[in-house]
């Protein structure tokens, strides 16, 4: 679907890599600020789908007028990500601006410093346009848990966008930006992406830093990647990529370059769970996309084979147990006293931290705060929280047996399309399952990458997933590039 008014249709369907959008820049077809202002127009056309939360558009005009002057002065000093106009999740903090995680508990709540992912990219001549809409706390799987109302699929707006990253997801799939971040806890990159078409790509974990990201559940968070080319989010994981002293557990393992190491020339040996493909809540035309995905990746060569994966369904139950006593003790920093929503007619210190965090926080956002208390608290603790954890390691003990023997897991990303907008909010259960291919790569730190697979028969996107081992993007996004390559011949 082409989402553009007649007059910018062109330049939507002939710039849509940073590649292009340079070169034209550099010919002098095109200037920053006319980039800007087509991107500016988009989003007043697409008002409805409820995407951003707050434009930066003075901003953003004022710094492509500084950026064109520097390409016109400076040409060889402008920075690797010139030309990329990009929105962020309202999770990541950016110095004098807005956060507040789609909560009301952060209530004209202005952020001090910039998240060290982001110092990264406007380091490197990047543009933020806005901050996009989330699930509260990054809590969902649909972006309906939002103080500021839900975000539709601009696929079809009765559809969600998947989530928590619903907003950074359609903020690239309606063209109202190049490229997103957002964070991925237990699949809010990789799900939205699949929902909405695009590349969607969670890092090992510790590979991007998480300092300036609310934390949900701080062994599982990482920031992650949209857009709508491989070769665009390889440059901005390349980029952001490293080492920080603010963040105790970053890696300092070498950033490769991921940007210009996208070929895949061997044949890949890759495992997939029968399990998986084959699991009662998989919907049947993306088990046969998926088969046939397969026996495409066969003929072309490559090793291709299921394997035993006891786990699969114990895989949520640990994860909700794990995330949410995480987030229990995270979101204890949310009370009312220091800093965003005070409830005006609390009398008392106990009415201040009572009143307020009722009101603040959402039903889900308070389910799992509840849920979390309860597996720490004393008595259910061993039950509970200690098992998850002899689960998690044992998943973690399997994924990595198998990745020494294959260069890649295989799998869906989602059971199903996207669904209809307030489908599974009674149920959180069934809310919960929707993430039942995608929690592993959290649950063992390892890196994952969502790829349009192609179109559902009710006309939606359908994505696969790849996973690595841990530190292992450069082949895995070499290997996607391949995938992305051998998809658009079979248009």
């Amino acid at each position: 679907m082409l989402f553009c008014t007649q007059k910018k249709c062109v330049f939507f369907q002939n710039v849509n890599t940073l590649q292009h959008i340079q070169a034209n820049l550099k010919a002098g077809q095109t200037t920053l600020t006319n980039i800007v202002e087509q991107y500016l127009v988009r989003i007043e056309e697409t008002q409805d789908l409820n995407v951003y939360v707050e434009v930066f558009a003075a901003e953003a005009r004022q710094r492509a007028a500084e950026l064109d002057r520097k390409l016109a002065e400076t040409p060889n000093q402008i920075g690797r990500l010139f030309g990329v106009v990009l929105s962020i999740k309202d999770v990541l903090c950016y110095k004098g601006h807005k956060v507040t995680a789609a909560s009301k508990i952060l209530e004209g709540f202005e952020s001090l410093y910039t998240a060290t992912a982001v110092e990264r990219l406007l380091a490197e001549d990047a543009i933020i346009i806005g901050r996009t809409n989330c699930d509260q706390f990054a809590m969902g799987s649909t972006n309906e848990n939002s103080v500021y109302g839900p975000t539709l699929n601009a696929a079809d707006p009765t559809k969600v966008p998947g989530g928590s990253s619903g907003g950074s997801a359609v903020s690239v799939q309606a063209d109202t930006c190049l490229l997103s971040l957002g964070s991925d806890t237990g699949g809010s990159v990789r799900q939205p992406a699949a929902f909405c078409g695009l590349v969607g790509l969670k890092p090992t974990y510790g590979r991007i830093s998480r300092y300036g990201l609310l934390a949900y559940a701080s062994s599982f968070d990482q920031i992650g990647i949209f857009g709508k080319s491989v070769e665009d989010v390889a440059l901005l994981l390349e980029i952001m990529a490293g080492e920080d002293k603010m963040d105790s557990t970053s890696s300092r393992k070498a950033v490769e370059a991921y940007a210009i190491h996208t070929d895949y020339t061997k044949k890949a040996k890759i495992a997939y769970f029968d399990t998986a493909i084959n699991h009662t809540s998989i919907d049947p035309d993306i088990r046969q996309q998926t088969l046939a995905f397969i026996d495409r990746l066969k003929a072309d060569g490559h090793r291709v084979e299921a394997v035993d994966f006891p786990y699969l369904d114990y895989i949520i139950p640990a994860y909700y147990v794990l995330t949410t006593a995480e987030a229990s003790s995270n979101l204890s920093r949310y009370d009312g006293i220091r800093y965003g929503y005070r409830h005006p007619e609390a009398g008392t210190l106990q009415e201040t931290y009572e009143k307020s965090r009722s009101e603040g926080f959402s039903k889900e956002v308070k389910r799992r705060i509840m849920l979390g208390t309860f597996v720490l608290s004393a008595g259910y603790y061993d039950a509970y929280y200690a098992k998850a954890q002899k689960v998690r390691r044992l998943i973690q003990d399997k994924t990595k047996e198998i990745l020494s023997e294959y260069d890649f897991i295989l799998m869906p990303t989602s059971p199903s399309p996207a669904f209809d907008l307030g489908e599974k909010t009674k149920d959180p259960v069934a809310m919960y399952l929707a993430d039942i291919y995608t929690v592993q790569a959290n649950m063992t730190g390892i890196p994952a990458i969502n790829l349009p697979l192609g179109t559902h028969k009710s006309g939606l996107p359908i994505g696969i997933q790849l996973m690595a081992n841990m530190f292992e993007e450069a082949d895995l996004l070499a290997f996607s590039k391949y995938i992305e390559q051998l998809n658009r011949q079979q248009v």
